[in-house]
């Protein structure tokens, strides 16, 4: 209880904060606000196309079952190590979507419970994965970075490694 108090408090004197420390240093903190919004809207509107052309992507590799053919296809290799094939859609889509993989979460939840081993397995891979092609191309995109080779296979080689290693975890811990 006295931790909820405290975060209460806590932004105020922040802000408090702040506000002493750029009167002592002679900072105008209402232009600098409005500098900083400003950058902020300009920063908006150079991300917007990366963002809209990620949305684009991942709606067409969602609607197009492209995944599910692929999927029936390799069925046999991830039975024989024992991966459920329920949940590749979600590993193969978090790193380009936060929100499809989310949904693809959510979708796995609601349909074998969140106590079993696939709404664990689900759970797990959210928290342990990343949105890499999202991140780089949003981000990298922004900011002008076209060579994004070195970054991106480090990025999905870390989400692949953290598919994996979740897998084993909660086979493990819950299986």
């Amino acid at each position: 209880m006295i931790f909820l108090r405290l975060g209460n408090y806590l932004l105020p004197v922040v802000v408090l904060f702040i506000i002493v420390y750029a009167i002592r240093k002679k900072v105008s903190i209402y232009d600098s606000f409005i500098a900083g919004a400003k950058e902020g809207i300009e920063l908006g509107i150079s991300v917007l196309p990366y963002l809209v052309a990620m949305l684009f992507a991942t709606n067409i590799l969602l609607k197009s079952n492209f995944l599910e053919n692929i999927f029936q296809f390799m069925d046999p290799v991830f039975s024989f190590f024992k991966i459920p094939i329920e949940i590749l859609p979600m590993a193969l889509i978090r790193p380009i979507s936060g929100n499809a993989s989310f949904a693809v979460m959510i979708d796995i939840i609601k349909t074998y419970g969140v106590d079993s081993y696939l709404g664990r397995l689900a759970a797990t891979l959210q928290g342990a994965t990343d949105t890499t092609i999202y991140v780089l191309s949003l981000y990298f995109g922004s900011i002008g970075i076209k060579k994004i080779g070195h970054a991106m296979w480090a990025g999905l080689l870390t989400d692949l490694m953290a598919v994996i290693i979740s897998i084993i975890l909660v086979s493990v811990v819950f299986g």
